[in-house]
């Protein structure tokens, strides 16, 4: 009988550390990396080497954060990734400068393009394991009717805003997908998310900054 009590004990243990394994995790803040890899025509191959082989930003809720380092300059690229409107900080600390340039969804499609539309998402039932998360395999098509297909894992959930409003009839978070960007196509794969403290973010200029349009910073050099 006691033997009988531990055994089952044991078997509950077990049962439980597995379904906290495999359990779903949200992350609502934090740090997440991709790699990269294009397919290129032959009169894009000139671009092959201004392409990132990998990107990371910081996120919080729906908003995203890249910084970059321009020599005399700090440039902070801060988007909504639901209603696409942007903010743009430039800090010069040699002139002791900053400016703030809002920036809409008609502006980014300006700059980089509109994202294709997807559509037919169909789950195949093809299980895989990419990085750290157990995927399956879904297929799709674009606005030009291509095929194309993506991993979801249901296993980590994402702010719609990060996993991207064009995967929303998705049932997960996709991990590797193909996606197509001002006429660039793609292949993204997760690498890593880090959950920590980086927000709250905002898209409302921070104090000290000097509120300018989007086509005065591009005059100064912002492109």
């Amino acid at each position: 009988m006691l033997k009988s009590i531990k055994t089952s004990v044991l078997a509950a243990i077990l049962i439980s550390t597995a379904v906290v394994a495999h359990a779903q995790k949200k992350v609502n803040e934090g740090t997440i990396t991709y790699g990269m890899t294009y397919e290129l025509s032959a009169d894009q191959q000139s671009l092959a080497s201004q392409l990132p082989a990998e990107t990371k930003y910081k996120f919080s809720g729906n908003i995203s954060k890249i910084e970059m380092d321009q020599g005399g300059a700090t440039v902070v690229f801060l988007t909504d990734g639901v209603t696409k409107n942007g903010l743009v900080l430039v800090s010069i600390p040699m002139m002791q400068k900053q400016y703030a340039a809002k920036s809409t969804k008609e502006d980014g499609e300006a700059m980089m393009g509109k994202t294709a539309v997807y559509s037919d998402f169909k789950a195949t039932g093809e299980k895989m394991k990419i990085g750290n998360y157990n995927a399956e395999k879904y297929t799709y098509k674009d606005d030009k009717g291509a095929a194309l297909e993506l991993w979801a894992t249901t296993e980590l959930v994402l702010p719609e805003g990060i996993t991207g409003t064009e995967f929303k009839d998705v049932k997960g978070t996709p991990v590797k997908f193909t996606k197509t960007q001002n006429g660039i196509k793609a292949t993204v794969v997760l690498k890593d998310v880090v959950e920590d403290k980086v927000g709250p973010l905002s898209l409302e200029a921070p104090a000290g900054y000097e509120a300018i349009s989007l086509a005065d910073l591009k005059a100064m050099g912002g492109q």
